[in-house]
């Protein structure tokens, strides 16, 4: 008897027959299949309206009166969460429902709960969104959003933690699962820390904004101690296949997770340059352990994608190396918000995005349902436009927010324009996707 029809009959506690298992199976892969498409298209709404458009809009703002500071902290902050949670987020969810019990041989979850979760997610980032842009009840809304995305979360960790079947075999978990488990306890002291500061901000604030120093304390949290271990823990798992890399250094690895918690840490405490350092060590130790820059083992997979694919995973990466890097220049600098900025621009969009870019136009198409992506040519039209905004934001920031050229202020809104092309086009991509008949 095969391991899935074990699986199913261990779940149903009775034998079926050949046919009950071939139809339970294939009810299970559509059920997973449309949950998954509506966490990516729910993700696709908050990564365009109120990620990318308001985006857009702070910074025309920010342009025209040349000061960073020149828009609400409450928008820019709502903004960020959007991008954070309601994007990102929202696609690790729904990969994490889809992928995680399979790739670990765990017992079934109930769908049910993977919806409840969405419905408690979407619940969540929505209302933050209306507490911050338009401070619609927000000593309400704060603390209210912040709980229900906690409680999203806990769902999906108990869904996809569960036990393995009986009989099962047992064995040490791979790296790239220790990884994303390093992640999921980020993203679980992200939400906590939100639910807390939101608590703090609705009982003492007199807007829905988070004081300075708490939500730079929160962002380093979020991007670092929550998003870059998801993706590096994913990078292990997929890009040895895709790109014909050489197998992970798995203790390589969970040595660049140390250090990068340390580094997370070190900035939760208020230690700046201690935490630059450890991060951008847990960086080029994670590059190390993926082996991304040597030689590859065989060629890369690149059937349905653009074929300068594996190109932008490493630029990706290369990214990430640059927001270090700034992060580090950063701390040892005094009135240094346009390197700060530019640090997390550069590790947010150049390397989050991008490989949310890369790696779910490689993937999220099967996932669906055996679909083919629908147009490699927009899919390296977004990763061009991604990489060219991303460049030009990120330079605009060191020279115009620094004070070293003045010009540098009307090169912002070129950069939020082509970034929003970018995303448009990933959206469209996808959206076209999911709706193309599935393969047979």
């Amino acid at each position: 008897m095969t391991p899935l029809a074990t699986r199913i009959e261990t779940q149903a506690g009775r034998r079926l027959s050949p046919q009950e298992i071939f139809a339970a199976a294939a009810a299970r892969e559509s059920g997973l299949s449309r949950l998954l498409m509506l966490y990516i298209s729910t993700g696709l709404a908050f990564m365009l309206v109120p990620g990318t458009f308001l985006g857009l809009w702070n910074l025309l703002q920010i342009s025209s009166r040349r000061a960073s500071d020149s828009v609400s902290a409450a928008w820019i902050q709502a903004h960020g969460h959007a991008q954070i949670f309601g994007w990102i987020g929202t696609f690790i969810l729904g990969i994490g429902f889809y992928s995680i019990p399979k790739l670990r041989g765990l017992k079934w979850f109930a769908l049910k709960a993977a919806w409840a979760s969405w419905a408690l997610w979407t619940s969540g980032v929505t209302l933050r969104w209306l507490a911050g842009v338009y401070a619609w009840r927000w000593r309400a809304m704060l603390p209210l959003s912040a709980a229900l995305e906690l409680a999203a979360f806990l769902i999906f960790f108990r869904s996809v933690s569960g036990h393995r079947p009986e009989g099962a075999a047992k064995k040490k978990p791979d790296a790239w699962v220790l990884v994303v488990i390093a992640g999921a306890a980020g993203l679980l002291l992200s939400l906590v820390a939100n639910l807390g500061a939101a608590v703090y901000v609705a009982a003492r604030g007199t807007a829905p904004e988070l004081p300075a120093e708490l939500d730079q304390r929160l962002l380093a949290l979020q991007a670092w101690g929550f998003l870059v271990p998801f993706v590096w823990g994913f990078s292990a798992r997929w890009l040895p296949v895709f790109l014909g890399l050489r197998p992970v250094r798995a203790r390589v690895l969970l040595l660049a997770v140390a250090e990068n918690a340390a580094g997370v840490l070190a900035a939760l405490a208020g230690g700046a340059a201690v935490s630059a350092i450890l991060l951008a060590a847990g960086i080029l130790t994670a590059v190390c352990a993926l082996r991304l820059f040597e030689p590859p083992e065989r060629p890369a997979k690149v059937e349905g994608v653009h074929p300068s694919y594996p190109v932008f995973v490493r630029g990706a990466y290369g990214w990430a190396a640059i927001a270090a890097a700034l992060g580090v220049w950063s701390s040892l600098t005094a009135h240094s918000h346009g390197i700060s900025g530019a640090s997390r621009h550069a590790l947010t969009v150049g390397f989050l995005a991008t490989m949310v870019f890369c790696v779910g136009q490689r993937v999220l198409p099967a996932f669906s349902g055996m679909r083919l992506l629908y147009s490699r040519g927009l899919m390296f039209g977004g990763l061009l436009l991604l990489t060219g905004g991303c460049l030009v934001r990120v330079a605009a920031e060191v020279l115009a927010y620094q004070g070293l050229v003045a010009s540098a202020w009307s090169w912002l809104p070129a950069s939020a324009i082509c970034e929003m092309s970018a995303v448009t086009l990933f959206a469209v991509n996808l959206l076209v996707t999911f709706a193309r008949p599935r393969q047979s």
